[in-house]
């Protein structure tokens, strides 16, 4: 595995974004027991006042559907810019998004119907930060 990127240059350059197949939704669960019961599914989960958060595959429960980008470089959790960087570019578009940080990459959740575009936004982003 390549090193890890630390300034928003090395992390945009080097996102390599990828768009993940299958549709997720975002949901909040308030019930311990569906927690229990849905969390073995969960892509990834947040604790909240108001309930568990879960993204969930979309045959799972109601909501808008959204497809993933992850963006394959492996950045510094401390590394400042990338989420920006990559939440302004859709922004500029008009394509909303939800970042989810992991511990080695930064996943971006779109509305399925934008997927493809925000690909290429995302591609265009990657190249500019090359040049």
């Amino acid at each position: 595995m390549p090193g890890i990127a630390h300034t928003a240059a090395e992390m945009i350059g080097g996102m390599s974004p990828e768009l993940k197949p299958g549709l997720w939704v975002f949901v909040t669960v308030p019930q311990r027991a569906d927690a229990e019961r849905l969390l073995p599914r969960a892509l990834a989960s947040f604790a909240e006042a108001e309930g568990l958060s879960l993204i969930l595959p979309a045959d799972m429960a109601e909501g808008q559907p959204m497809r993933l980008v992850t963006l394959n470089v492996h950045s510094a959790l401390d590394g400042v810019g990338l989420t920006a960087a990559v939440a302004g570019a859709l922004a500029a578009e008009e394509i909303p998004c939800n970042m989810v940080a992991a511990f080695h990459h930064d996943h971006v959740f779109v509305p399925a119907a934008m997927a493809e575009a925000a690909l290429g936004i995302l591609h265009r982003l990657q190249d500019q930060a090359r040049a």
